[in-house]
Order: C-alpha cells, then structure tokens, then sequence
C-alpha cells in the first residue's frame, strides 16, 4: 500500500503559482489553488520544479501590466519552461483586458485563463501539461485510490494563515474615467449570503483570526439581489456568527459609508473599526470629470461623521495625482484637504494614462514628470500628517493580532487600526502566532507601532 501511494504521489503533476496585484488576486489564486488541489495535482513551491506554473496578472494600470509581463517572461525562461518540460499559463486581468491580442503577442504562454474562466483552470493545466510534457492528465477529482482526499496532500489549507480576504463581490459599474477593472471583471456582482458564509467558515475552521471582507465596491454588496440586501447586514451576520474573529471591511465608496454601516461596526467588538474610503480626489470638477460625485466639504463632513459615531476609528483613503484638467489652484486645494484631512492613512498614486479608459482623451493632459512630482509632494505631506496622528496612540491600549517573528526573531502584529500589508505593523514583546494579546502602545516610529 505503502509503495503504490508512493507512485501515485510521484506520478501527480505539480503546479506553482505566482501572483501579480492586489487582494482581489490573491483570493482568486487560493481559489484556483483549490480546484487544482482538487483535480488531482500537487501544489510546488518552486516553480523551477513544477510541471507548470500559473502567472495569475494585474492590468489595472500600466505599470501593473508592465510588471505583469516581466513575471511572465521570467517565468518563461526558466529551464523547465524554456526546454519545453513545464507549462506556462498566464491568468488573471491581462487576459481579461486584452483578449485575442494578448495571445497574438505573448507567444511565450502556452494556454490564457482570463478572471473569467478561473474555474476551469484545471481543465486548461490538463490540456496544456499534456502538450508541454507529454504527460499525464491528472488524477480525477474526490477520493484518491487509496481512500484518501487528493486534496490533502499539499492543500492551501495545511498552512493557514493568521489573516485571509474573502471577496463578497465582483466586477463593478462605475465606471471611472481613469479605471479599466469594469472592462477587465465585468459587472457587478454581489456573491450569495450562504457563499460568503461558507467561504468564511471555511477559512475560521482552518484557523484564520481576521477576515478581511473585499471587492471591487465593498459598500454595494446586496444591492443587485432579487431581494436586496446591505453590507449592514452581512458584517452583523458575519460577526455573531463568528464572535472570537476580527472582521475587517476594505474598498468602501463614500456613498457606501452609511449610517446602518457604521451602527453595525460600532456595535460589535470583532469588527474593526477601520474604514478604507478611496476618495481619488476632492475637487467636484476633477470628480465629475472621473465619473465619480462628491467634494471636499462633503468628504470632510463624512470624516467627521465617522468620528463623532467612533472617536478611535481608522480612516485611510487614496488619492490620484496629476489626473487630467488637474490645475495649479486645484493641486494645491487637494495638499490643503491632506494636510487638514482626519485621515490616519493616506495613500497617494499618480494618474496612469489608460488606452481604453474615457479619460485617455481628455483635454489637459499633466506632464509626466509633473505627475510624479505632485504625487511624492502628496506623499510626503500626509506622511507629515499622519505619523502624528499614530503617534497619538501612544499610552492607549490596544488588542494586537499575532501575525509572526521578523528574520531577526522580533515579534509583530497587528492592531484592529492596521489592515494588511498597507498600514504598518505593532512590535510586541510576548504572544503566540495567531493570538490576540492586549498591549500598551509606548512608542511608534511613522506608521509603525511598539506594544508591552
């Protein structure tokens, strides 16, 4: 028994991933993890050993898909690629966004799986392994031959994380001016209650401590349904249902912000107060000219709003720099609004001219070199604005999320006022990886914060 696991196990096909973008991604590289999983195949951690790999790409801007194209052609000339041995897929947003001309040019990739055909990944491995290695397709779906899960083996869920995104919805209608994500993902789409419910439980029963709720237009969930529904109620059921997890909201339009939002936030201890607001600009003729609404006095307002219901609340937004139309006078009322704003966490990128996108061909187009240097002056003003405002919790206590130890053996984490990768980490001097320990924040140092 022992020897024919063995050969079964030799015989699986392998497959790595590299994943390109935002969190959005990521979910959707664990879920296709999943169904390889699944089909038959192991997952390999090197992609220099695998008998494919899988380049899941971000489009949304062209810096993204530059950096997208490098990954692939990186991939590419890696021997098991090169000498014809290994796959190569490319998946995510560039297929999505560039279709039939992505595989005219990218001659490179053997097989496209754009954001839209995710779920048949395995079928698209099984073909493109075969022409590659002349290989085997891989073991069916369900129970292996010896009586055991093939998804065991190798399984995303063998090592949980501490924190996992959970995508409630995809695609969007807004469509800005600038974005390209309703062209490359579609239209929107909430996910069913009982989707996103087993999608969560299923990340809490492998050990998951904080659920970071995430889509293209967090605020909207529910509002296509036949019998509409909110983002309200879904973090309130979300919460009760899991009381000892941290539920964290990311991707929230203005409008999105309402009164029955933040009620439910406020009124459960597990639901961070922390709300991530991309306001992209505060001048209502650069909004209306990005297809958004809004203007600084009404932004403001909402900021204050939030703070009068919840004084300790993070707040974090971005902002776009150099968009077009963008003059002198309304630059320097956007650094006023940042260096006045009550933001704890400002993120600043400069505008990215988009073929395909309306505001390719507006009229007043900003340098580029002007465009980066109004973004770094931005950056730097709300780094002078917001460092004090995290030094102000200094002398409060906080709960802190273990996450882990640096190379150095320095223990980290995160408090509810920190979301992942983007808002710093708490250095901590006790605790275990997944445990959530009160501390005293004495000292901080920009955004990061220390606790004891």
């Amino acid at each position: 028994m022992e020897e024919k696991a063995a050969l079964q196990a030799e015989s699986r096909k392998s497959v790595a991933f590299v994943t390109l973008g935002c969190a959005k991604n990521e979910v959707d590289t664990e879920h296709m993890r999943e169904r390889v999983v699944c089909a038959g195949y192991a997952l390999a951690d090197d992609p220099e050993e695998a008998d494919a790999i899988v380049v899941n790409t971000c489009s949304f801007i062209q810096a993204a898909t530059e950096e997208s194209l490098e990954a692939v052609f990186e991939a590419a000339d890696l021997p098991n690629v090169a000498d014809g041995r290994a796959a190569l897929v490319v998946a995510g947003c560039m297929p999505a966004r560039y279709g039939a001309d992505l595989e005219d040019e990218l001659v490179e990739a053997g097989a496209f799986v754009p954001c839209s055909r995710e779920d048949d990944i395995a079928l698209v491995l099984a073909e493109a392994i075969g022409e590659a290695g002349n290989g085997h397709a891989p073991l069916s779906g369900g129970p292996s031959a010896d009586g055991e899960d093939a998804a065991a083996e190798g399984s995303p869920a063998a090592c949980a994380p501490v924190s996992a995104y959970v995508k409630i919805s995809d695609g969007c209608d807004r469509f800005c001016s600038y974005c390209t994500i309703p062209f490359i993902r579609g239209r929107y789409r909430s996910f069913p209650l009982d989707e996103v419910r087993a999608e969560v439980r299923k990340q809490v029963d492998r050990g998951v401590r904080e659920i970071v709720l995430i889509a293209q237009d967090t605020g909207r969930w529910g509002a296509d349904f036949s019998e509409p529904s909110t983002l309200a109620a879904l973090v309130s059921t979300l919460a009760e249902e899991h009381p000892d997890t941290w539920f964290r909201l990311m991707y929230i339009q203005p409008e999105g912000l309402t009164d029955e939002l933040l009620e439910a936030v406020a009124s459960h201890d597990n639901v961070c107060d922390y709300f991530d607001i991309p306001l992209q600009h505060v001048d209502a003729d650069i909004l209306r000219a990005m297809n958004r609404t809004g203007s600084r006095a009404e932004f403001e307002a909402l900021a204050d709003r939030v703070r009068r219901r919840m004084p300790h609340a993070a707040l974090r937004t971005t902002l776009i720099a150099g968009f077009p139309g963008e003059t002198d006078e309304r630059f320097e009322d956007l650094c006023s609004f940042v260096e006045n704003a009550d933001f704890d966490y400002i993120g600043v990128f400069p505008y990215s001219r988009e073929e395909g996108t309306r505001a390719h061909d507006l009229p007043n187009q900003i340098d580029e070199d002007e465009k980066f240097d109004r973004a770094q002056r931005l950056r730097d003003l709300a780094d002078a604005v917001c460092a004090p405002r995290v030094a102000e919790r200094i002398g409060r206590e906080l709960d802190v999320l273990v996450e882990g130890r640096e190379e150095d053996g320095q223990l980290f984490g995160r408090a509810m006022c920190q979301a992942p990768e983007v808002d710093g980490v708490t250095y901590l001097e006790r605790g275990d990886v997944g445990e959530i320990v009160r501390v005293r924040i004495e000292d901080t140092l920009l955004y990061e914060m220390e606790g004891a």
